[in-house]
Order: C-alpha cells, then sequence, then structure tokens
C-alpha cells in the first residue's frame, strides 16, 4: 500500500525559513523601500501586517507578469495580421516571429530566477516592467511600415521574450513574501495571472487594431496600447511594493538540483504539459487562419475579434484545478490522464481536420488545452513530492541539515523545470512549421505529439505511478 507525500509549492529560490519564536516580529524599514527582519512564519507577525504587506505586493507582481506575458505572446496575433497590413511573409518566417520570443523568454527565466535576490523584488520589478517597454514601443513602429526587413521583425520579436523571462523573477520574489502554508495559494494566483495574459492579449489586440479603422488596420496599435499600463505597472511597483533583505539567492541549491536525475525527467513532463500549452497557445490563431480563414476573425460591428484567445483562457483557468486534483488523488495519476486526454485530442485533430469543421476543429483544440493546463499544475505539483520522497528513501531525519539541504534542492528544482518546461513554447511552433514545409500540412505534426504524449504517459507511469524503492515506495 502506498502513500501520498504532501505537496509544498517554494519556488526555485527560497531560503530555510526561520522558525517562530516568542519574542514579536520587529521590522526595519530602510530607504528604497527596503525591509529587514521579515518573517513570514511568525504567526502574529502574519496577522498583525505582514499578511497586507504580502498581499499589496502579490497584487503589482501579478499585474507586472501578466503585462510580461502580454508582450511575450503579443507576436502570436499580430503575426496573423501582418498579411493584412501589407506584408508578404512565408508561412515559415511566421512560425519563426511567433516562435523566437518563447525560445528567448525561456533562456530568460533561469538569469530572471536570481535578479531579485541580487536588486531586490521592487526594485527588479520595476526594471523588468520597464524592458517591456523596448518590444512594445518597436512592434508599434516596425508593423507600420510593410517594408521593414523581415530581419529587424525578427528582433524585435525576439525582444518580446523579456516579457518570459518576468515569471522565474516574480514567482521567486512572491515565494519571500508568504509562510509556507500559504505559498500554494500566492504562486498559484501569480502564474495564472501571468498565463492570463496570453488570452487577454489575442482578445484585445484585433478589437483594437480593428475598431474604427474602416477598411485598414491601426495594427502598430498592438504595441503603442500596452504602454500606459506598463508605466502604471511601473509606478506601481515603485510605489507600493518593497525588497526584503532576507531574499537570497541559492546558487548551491540549483548546482545540487542539476545533479538530481528526477529534474531532467520532470522537465521533460514539463515540456510536454506547460510547453504544449504556451506552444499552442501562441500557434493557435495561425492555425485558425491558416484551416479555417473565414473564422481567424468574426466582425462585431466595426470591431473584430479573435476565437483564439479561448484557448489560453480554458488552459489558464484548468491549471489550478490541476494542482487540486493533484493533491487529492496523486500528481502523477493526475498527469497521466492530462498526457491521456492530450493525446486524444491531437488523435481527433487528427481524424477530423479533413471534414472542414470549424466548430469541431475548435472543440478539439479547447479539450487540448484544458488538458494541457490541468497537467501544468499536476506536474508543478509533483515535483515537491518527489523530492519529499527522496529524502524518506534515504532515511533523512526532518529537521536535520540533510533535510534542509533537500528542500533547497526541491525549491531549486522547481525554478529550473519551469524554465526548461518553457521551450516547448519554441519546439511547439517549428514541429508545426517542419510538417508544413515538409508534407505541406500539419497532419503529421499532430501525429508526432499524439506519439509524444503517449510516450510522456509511459515514462508518468513507470517512474511515478508504479511504487519504487527509490521514491519509498510513496504515491506521487
Amino acid at each position: 500500500m502506498t502513500t501520498t507525500v504532501p505537496s509544498s509549492t517554494t519556488p526555485a529560490t527560497e531560503p530555510p525559513q526561520a522558525a517562530a519564536t516568542d519574542a514579536p516580529v520587529a521590522l526595519v524599514r530602510r530607504p528604497g523601500r527596503w525591509i529587514d527582519g521579515w518573517n513570514a512564519e511568525d504567526p502574529r507577525f502574519w496577522q498583525a501586517q505582514g499578511r497586507a504587506i504580502a498581499r499589496r505586493n502579490l497584487g503589482w507582481s501579478i499585474f507586472a507578469e501578466f503585462l510580461g506575458f502580454i508582450i511575450w505572446q503579443l507576436w502570436s496575433i499580430v503575426v496573423v495580421m501582418l498579411p493584412a497590413a501589407g506584408f508578404q511573409l512565408t508561412s515559415s518566417e511566421s512560425f519563426w516571429l511567433i516562435s523566437l520570443p518563447s525560445l528567448v523568454g525561456a533562456t530568460l527565466r533561469f538569469p530572471y530566477t536570481f535578479m531579485v535576490a541580487i536588486f531586490g523584488g521592487r526594485n527588479w520589478t520595476i526594471v523588468s516592467a520597464g524592458l517591456l517597454l523596448i518590444p512594445a514601443v518597436l512592434l508599434g513602429i516596425v508593423v507600420s511600415n510593410p517594408d521593414t526587413p523581415f530581419g529587424v521583425l525578427l528582433l524585435v520579436a525576439a525582444l518580446g521574450g523579456v516579457g518570459g523571462g518576468n515569471f522565474a523573477s516574480s514567482m521567486a520574489n512572491i515565494t519571500y513574501f508568504f509562510p509556507q502554508k500559504e505559498k500554494g495559494w500566492a504562486l498559484g494566483l501569480n502564474a495564472a495571472g501571468g498565463n492570463l495574459g496570453t488570452s487577454v492579449a489575442q482578445f484585445a489586440v484585433p478589437i483594437v487594431v480593428t475598431l474604427g479603422a474602416g477598411a485598414t488596420l491601426n495594427i502598430s496599435l498592438a504595441g503603442w496600447m500596452w504602454i500606459p499600463l506598463i508605466l502604471l505597472a511601473m509606478f506601481g511597483a515603485w510605489r507600493f511594493m518593497d525588497n526584503l533583505s532576507s531574499a537570497k539567492a541559492d546558487f548551491a541549491g540549483s548546482a545540487a538540483a542539476l545533479r538530481e536525475p528526477h529534474l531532467w525527467v520532470m522537465a521533460v513532463l514539463y515540456i510536454g504539459t506547460f510547453g504544449s500549452f504556451i506552444g499552442f497557445a501562441s500557434v493557435f490563431p495561425k492555425l485558425i487562419a491558416d484551416q479555417f480563414p473565414a473564422f481567424s476573425t468574426i466582425q462585431v460591428g466595426q470591431a473584430a475579434v479573435s476565437l483564439a484567445f479561448l484557448g489560453a483562457l480554458v488552459g489558464s483557468l484548468a491549471r489550478p484545478y490541476g494542482g487540486r486534483l493533484a493533491d487529492r488523488f496523486g500528481g502523477a495519476r493526475v498527469t497521466v490522464v492530462a498526457f491521456a486526454v492530450m493525446a486524444l485530442g491531437a488523435l481527433t485533430l487528427v481524424w477530423t481536420l479533413p471534414l472542414g469543421q470549424f466548430g469541431v476543429f475548435l472543440a478539439c483544440f479547447l479539450v487540448l488545452f484544458a488538458a494541457t493546463g490541468m497537467g501544468n499544475g499536476s506536474t508543478y505539483r509533483m515535483i515537491p513530492s518527489i523530492f519529499a520522497a527522496r529524502s524518506l528513501a534515504r532515511g533523512i531525519e526532518p529537521g536535520s541539515a540533510a533535510a534542509a539541504a533537500m528542500q533547497r534542492k526541491a525549491a531549486a528544482a522547481l525554478g529550473i523545470i519551469s524554465a526548461i518546461g518553457a521551450y516547448g513554447g519554441f519546439l511547439v511552433p517549428q514541429v508545426l512549421n517542419a510538417s508544413q514545409l515538409a508534407t505541406g500540412a500539419y497532419t503529421a505534426a499532430f501525429i508526432g505529439f499524439v506519439c509524444g504524449y503517449v510516450v510522456l504517459l509511459a515514462l508518468t507511469v513507470l517512474v511515478y505511478v508504479i511504487p519504487r524503492a527509490s521514491l519509498a515506495k510513496q504515491r506521487i
């Protein structure tokens, strides 16, 4: 008989927490909104003033990360509008404009994880939000001229990757503010707020660029429209957020986590779940435009609406339910179900694409998005459970130095795995691109996705569903 290891959601950069004591916590505030003496684990301090401060920082962090996701995924919707604005791009060039921001964003997540500890959470939120102005302004400039060289478009799209890095620094920052018992709630809100940025961008941009434009497109507004909100995020971070002197980078924990085989197994699984979500979300507008051009946008009065936003919306909303089900039934079991539904959804797409029915196409994709969202939550929950099981298998005593080291390793693994998973946002569009170049259709790509999900399902079963001595025969 197996038991479930309790999950935690401590992210990559969490330092060991100080134990609560009888002495009251006395905060020391320094210029630049620096706070010394923060101890969220002290119940009296948390009730008296810690919760209010933490929630204020969380709110502005969510807003800044939300805008980061918008800028990160902005080209996913802009690309399908470029032909109507006079740009002549091949399908392969469009795929590169869609996928390159994900490649850059995934790579930036590694250094961004440590920026909060180096510069302070408030300070880095101001800087990281300010960096969003660069790709937003440049997008507004380059898309206004159809003669802009493709290389310039590609460079500006790549700069949008700075928004993808914001997730790592935002999650690292918020973990320092909340006690262990409330980290899951706080980080779940933070992640969901960011993921929704993709859906909001895909919904709002077509409306804004077509509203009142008549027969033309004000496509440059796709970049300009976000600048006031970015400036608001910078002001909010400057005025209302705080830096915690207790936030310290754990480079040793990260190095130790990289030597853990389970980190790499979970990274592969997370590419399959989160990577599929962000990859399909970025490419969904183009797939609709290619397969069902009449449904690429729907005219509502003077504005055009794209239904592509529904995919990212469904996936984002499904994510917390994946985590909740993982708490109840075990993350591995929920992940297996998620991969099974993802495989079935992709296979149904292969079967039904020749029918040319947009409703069936949309329904299959929404099922696929829901499964990726559930899988995001369940795989993320598996990570701390795995490291807890490793501690049990090695006979590590709770509260010992070895237990603290294992907790640090688990925390670091969460950040590293989330960064590696984001590379799926590059891989998914490029697999579709390769399929179209080789066969003239996307069928081969979706067959490949089906096979990949089946392999990942089998990997999850073999390593984490079947009880293993290396995991103390725990149910992950």
